[in-house]
């Protein structure tokens, strides 16, 4: 069974320029994630998925550099370029990895990935659903072709394919599916993770200054706390 993991990254984010390629702990965030993944999927098997559009050339080759897969395509219909790096890569199962997602939840690909390999006939597995997990580190993982009937029934909806599995949480009938939540750290649900703007950026480099193994997202509780530290201290840096 071939299992992808798909980093969805843009370079031209609004909030936050050049996000992607952005310096944490000595690497560029996109390093980080696929460092990682490296952990739990061969080299061929991870590809960042970017667009094909100028903005995104410094992606491009930021990937070739490191000798990491990339994929080009579309720059809005961000579902379709998910599905068709897939494809192009005959992943049978393709994770979605958020390219702004840092702290990567690795319990939970591997437990996805034990799943699927026992039961194949799993359409969509996710941490999303009712949010236990904190924003960014959000795991979703789809059987290709279920994914490939479920675009051609939103192709022309703009924000289906702005929000790749927005249609699957939407339309709860549809597919074999599980879900994993977060029941042991109750407090990790709300807290914002992503790298998102320039505040998330700055409390993620506090976050990780604190962080005893740099290349391994620490256990969730341990997280938190330091999410909660980083959090107080760069509010006092506001007051200063």
């Amino acid at each position: 069974m071939q299992i992808g993991g798909i980093i969805l990254a843009r370079y031209n984010s609004r909030r936050l320029p050049g996000k992607a390629l952005k310096d944490i702990g000595g690497k560029p965030i996109l390093l980080q994630i696929y460092q990682a993944l490296r952990q739990y999927f061969s080299q061929g098997n991870i590809v960042v998925a970017t667009s094909s559009s100028p903005t995104d050339d410094p992606i491009a080759a930021f990937c070739k550099q490191h000798q990491i897969h990339c994929y080009r395509g579309s720059l809005d219909k961000v579902a379709e370029r998910f599905y068709d790096c897939a494809k192009h890569f005959g992943f049978e199962f393709a994770f979605r990895i958020n390219g702004d997602n840092l702290f990567v939840e690795s319990r939970c690909i591997v437990q996805m990935m034990a799943d699927v390999q026992q039961d194949a006939s799993y359409d969509f597995l996710s941490n999303v659903k009712e949010r236990t997990f904190p924003f960014g580190m959000s795991v979703e993982l789809l059987n290709t072709e279920f994914y490939g009937h479920c675009l051609e029934k939103f192709q022309q909806d703009a924000r289906y394919q702005e929000h790749v599995t927005l249609y699957l949480y939407e339309n709860e009938n549809i597919g074999e599916r599980k879900y994993y939540f977060n029941t042991k750290t109750p407090e990790a649900k709300g807290a914002h993770l992503a790298i998102d703007t320039p505040e998330d950026f700055e409390i993620a480099q506090l976050i990780y200054a604190q962080m005893l193994e740099p290349n391994n997202t620490p256990p969730l509780a341990d997280l938190i706390r330091y999410y909660k530290q980083a959090k107080k201290k760069y509010e006092a840096s506001l007051e200063r």
